[in-house]
């Protein structure tokens, strides 16, 4: 009795060896390190990695270790001092062609990076980094879609050959109709074109107004956050940052969290950006309706341009920096199926006639009113390029116009989308690593004092039983560790306190198994039958407990948001390990230690 079969014992053993093997990669700590990353997203080579060690070496400041990792370099330093030194020289070589993050690296041997082991990630409150928070600009996020709005109607009323004007002041669209009789028909084409808008009849009329609902302005701000953030991630990953975290945080907020990362400037840049294009054909009449005159830049000159947008940065799928066949930096475009359409109508329709492409970027101005100083944000139009359409085409063509560091960053923040909404900076920080290491020493404080007390408690209790109850408390943590370490999860302040949690519910377990074996004594049971009763009656008990445990950690992880994710997902973690522990793995230690011998009594 009590005995279990060779393949489970074996299956423990290598469970446990395979969760000290996951684990191990977090005993190295991290140091100082460099992450380069192409700035045109092309995978950086050996070669490349060669020649930014040996322009480090040049300079003195040579690297404790190089090494490729997820297409990109990777150099890491003994000393913060070093990493500073060697980021400005490797600015000053590369800058124009590489993305350049100073961050943290977990210091592992080659054989460990070899096997493809990583240590878990930890969160900005224990690895220090950048914390940025942004708010979305609601009303530019309204205004773009009454102006989409604003040129469908427009579209609609011409195809049905009614005279029109639609103009958009003050977030109401005014549809004025030319003759009366056409004012009913214009009616159905607009209540066709959306059935949720709202329409207010004019008293002439010869006219109404168009007005977003409710329903439509939280669903287009929902949209504005969620673009947002995806654009965000997108441009984050670009920057060669590991592990980002980006997430809404109220009505029109986003926080961007960059563990390990000391230095902000490329970030500000790629963060704030709102660079996109626009697709517009030239007005050669000059008495097209809603034509307007856009300044051109450098040698570019000014045009008068035709209100329909063919397409823009919102429909752009792919963009990469080049060179046109004339020699010229360029980016070459992809669109989308239906701004590709729209671009293939276009350029059918109109062979010969001249089309502009238009730069659209949003910049911070300080000006000085009434003796004070204020920051206000200006949106800027420019023609960087006009071409004749000399043939037709769809999704793919090119943009001129640009040096090449424009053409570089244009092409990574098209690639990466445009915003749906511009957002404004309204808090940033560098949290130092000093302050990291603080909050690590004392959460892992935390767990070795519980840990102890929970130890000796459980020896002058239990005896041997409780020496084995510990052996499996301390495989617990460890397989917390390699399960976060497996997964890629973030180790935060509440995530330690998690784990202190489940330090407490793991021996949890081995106390209910431990009592009903006591009472099993008491009634006069023999050991062995004592043995397999308790750890059978015991885990129905053991399950109910867990799993309502479970279920409150699922609604944490699905409801919360930050720290709060990080103490459900530990939580769910140790549950789960806590009870293979408690259950199969002191079970197997109990069965080899007493199983199928006779026993007069056992030390519990």
């Amino acid at each position: 009795m009590n005995k279990y079969p060779a393949w489970l014992n074996a299956l423990v053993l290598v469970v446990l060896l395979t969760g000290i093997l996951l684990a191990m990669p977090n005993l190295y700590g991290s140091v100082p390190a460099i992450q380069l990353a192409d700035r045109l997203g092309e995978p950086v080579t050996e070669t490349q990695l060669q020649e930014f060690v040996g322009t480090l070496q040049g300079a003195n400041v040579e690297p404790e270790a190089a090494y490729l990792k997820d297409d990109r370099a990777v150099l890491r330093f003994d000393t913060p001092e070093a990493q500073t030194a060697a980021g400005e020289r490797l600015r000053e070589r590369y800058g124009r062609d590489l993305n350049i993050a100073l961050t943290l690296a977990p210091r592992l041997p080659a054989w460990v990076r070899g096997l493809g082991l990583n240590p878990m990630s930890l969160g900005l409150d224990l690895r220090g980094g950048i914390y940025v928070l942004l708010e979305v600009d609601m009303a530019s996020a309204i205004n773009k879609r009454l102006e989409s709005y604003q040129q469908d109607f427009n579209g609609r009323l011409r195809d049905a050959r009614i005279r029109n004007r639609v103009d958009l002041d003050n977030n109401v669209i005014t549809v004025r109709i030319a003759d009366s009789a056409d004012y009913e028909a214009a009616l159905d084409i607009v209540r066709t074109a959306d059935s949720e808008v709202l329409i207010d009849d004019g008293a002439d009329g010869k006219s109404f107004t168009v007005r977003m609902s409710e329903t439509q302005i939280r669903a287009r701000q929902d949209f504005a956050i969620e673009q947002n953030i995806t654009t965000l991630r997108n441009r984050v990953n670009e920057l060669g940052v590991a592990e980002p975290l980006v997430q809404r945080q109220g009505v029109d907020r986003i926080v961007v969290q960059l563990p390990g990362v000391q230095d902000p400037t490329e970030l500000d840049k790629i963060l704030t950006a709102t660079a996109t294009v626009e697709f517009r054909l030239v007005d050669q009449s000059g008495n097209a309706p809603g034509s307007r005159r856009y300044p051109g830049r450098g040698q570019e000159p000014a045009q008068l341009l035709k209100r329909e947008v063919i397409a823009s940065g919102d429909e752009i799928v792919n963009a990469s920096a080049g060179f046109s066949a004339e020699g010229q930096p360029a980016v070459n475009i992809t669109l989308d199926a239906a701004g590709g359409e729209r671009m293939l109508a276009t350029t059918r329709d109109n062979l010969n006639k001249p089309m502009s492409t238009v730069f659209i970027e949003w910049r911070e101005e300080t000006v000085t009113r009434g003796g004070k100083t204020e920051t206000r944000r200006v949106k800027s139009e420019e023609i960087i390029n006009t071409a004749t359409i000399r043939g037709v085409f769809k999704n793919n063509f090119q943009i001129t116009g640009l040096n090449p560091i424009e053409a570089s960053d244009l092409a990574k923040l098209l690639r990466a989308g445009a915003l749906a909404a511009p957002v404004y900076k309204v808090d940033d920080r560098t949290i130092g690593p000093t302050l990291g290491q603080e909050n690590i020493d004392r959460g892992f404080k935390a767990i070795q004092i519980g840990f102890l007390a929970v130890i000796i408690f459980m020896v002058v209790y239990y005896r041997v039983f409780g020496l084995i109850a510990n052996v499996a408390l301390l495989s617990n943590l460890v397989f917390i560790v390699a399960m976060l370490s497996l997964l890629g999860a973030s180790l935060t302040l509440p995530g330690i306190a998690g784990i202190v949690l489940t330090v407490g519910m793991a021996v949890d377990a081995n106390v209910l198994i431990f009592e009903r074996i006591r009472e099993e004594l008491a009634a006069g049971t023999t050991p062995q039958q004592a043995i397999h009763s308790g750890y059978d009656k015991a885990l129905s008990s053991i399950a109910d407990a867990n799993i309502t445990t479970l279920i409150a950690a699922i609604v944490l992880l699905g409801f919360g948001t930050g720290p709060i994710k990080g103490f459900a997902i530990t939580l769910m973690i140790g549950i789960l390990t806590s009870m293979f522990t408690a259950i199969i793995g002191t079970r197997a230690i109990v069965n080899l230690a007493f199983g199928g011998r006779k026993l007069q009594g056992i030390p519990v």
